[in-house]
């Protein structure tokens, strides 16, 4: 019998099972797939202070930006302190941009000369704001290091893949466990860390959890020979888009090199359900806003593409916490496209309300009994 079941071996799922496992917490860890086989396998990995709204999911971030920092260091993954650029193509767009790193209240700098940052930007763009904070992992391998580091530092984590679960035990009231395809699993707790299923894991528990898939496109190129982009750059209107509750396609450009040579190319939202059908006209308007910003790209090849679904809440927070209509569940899902970034806090204030300690930051925001 375990103390926790954590549901879902993405980025958070993870995060929760490590800092679980260092708080002493005996963890088994179940996913119906591979480790890092939904969304977080299709991401790109942000860790971004700079897309975020002041308040409670900043906060959320801004925590989770320095954790991310010190796994680096125990879990040995690929950790990229880049930084990040969000640049302005008018006057206006940019005074709303300062605007808003002023409100932030995060480490930033207005930047006049954009080519100073990032030579091989197109002429003509007013200007924007530099976040030396924000970073990238590589997603899929930050989450198989994390859960590598739980069982090799503090050995009390088990790990059980291709096994789904099918129900949620309970018993007085309170949850006893979870039914697999594999037969039943005991636990004192469970989360569910299963991403955009999160609301179907709650389901099964018999709550609701408003969790919508949000389909999103990524073109890799081939390997440059040269760095071609120094920084994660974006548009101002990626932050616009983060925030939208349009079910419809939005796009916005969103441009950044990797250690292999490749630059990924974002960022599309819409709702759509699960279809994972490509999309052509969405890969040629990102691959257009991609070569506004960088003209230098309009010569190299993309050689792939990939969509992934981000778990969409209606309010754009994530939920985190104990269930008030269930005791024993927990959930840590619904990040939509911060996921990545967001995970180690997510994972030790969790762990923190496991062991009945306080958590660090208040997570009342976060609260999943803000649904019923």
């Amino acid at each position: 019998m375990a103390d926790v079941i954590v549901i879902g071996a993405g980025a958070v799922g993870a995060a929760c099972a490590y800092y679980a496992a260092r708080a002493g917490l005996d963890v088994t860890v179940v996913d119906r797939g591979p480790v890092a086989g939904g969304t977080t396998g299709a991401g790109e990995g942000n860790v971004l202070v700079s897309d975020k709204e002041p308040g409670p999911e900043l906060d959320l971030a801004l925590l989770s930006n320095r954790l991310w920092r010190e796994l680096a260091e125990v879990a040995d993954f690929e950790y990229e302190p880049k930084g990040g650029l969000v640049v302005a193509e008018t006057p206006e767009v940019l005074a709303r941009l300062e605007e808003l790193a002023g409100k932030q209240g995060v480490e930033h700098t207005r930047v006049t000369d954009l080519r100073d940052y990032e030579p091989h930007l197109a002429p003509g763009l007013a200007g924007g704001v530099h976040y030396p904070q924000d970073a990238q992992v590589q997603p899929m391998l930050a989450a198989a290091r994390l859960l590598k580091a739980a069982r090799e530092r503090y050995g009390s984590l088990r790990l059980r893949t291709g096994v789904t679960v099918t129900g949620v035990l309970t018993s007085s009231g309170r949850v006893t466990g979870v039914r697999t395809t594999e037969g039943d699993i005991l636990g004192g707790a469970v989360v569910n860390a299963a991403g955009t299923w999160g609301g179907e894991i709650a389901r099964m528990a018999g709550v609701e959890l408003p969790i919508l898939p949000r389909r999103g496109f990524i073109l890799v190129t081939e390997p440059l020979r040269e760095p071609l982009v120094r920084h994660k750059v974006y548009t101002a209107a990626y932050v616009t888009n983060v925030a939208s509750d349009s079910a419809g396609l939005e796009t916005s450009a969103v441009v950044e090199g990797t250690p292999a040579g490749t630059v990924l190319i974002g960022a599309s939202r819409e709702r759509v359900g699960f279809d994972r059908t490509v999309s052509l006209p969405v890969l040629r308007r990102l691959a257009a806003q991609a070569v506004a910003l960088f003209p230098a790209l309009r010569d190299v090849r993309a050689i792939r593409a990939y969509c992934g679904f981000r778990p969409y809440c209606p309010d754009h927070l994530p939920v985190i916490g104990e269930d008030p209509r269930l005791p024993g569940l927990h959930h840590a899902c619904g990040h939509e496209g911060a996921g990545i970034g967001l995970a180690p806090a997510t994972g030790h204030l969790l762990a923190q309300v496991l062991s009945g300690e306080r958590p660090d930051l208040d997570l009342t925001p976060f609260d999943p009994g803000r649904f019923s």
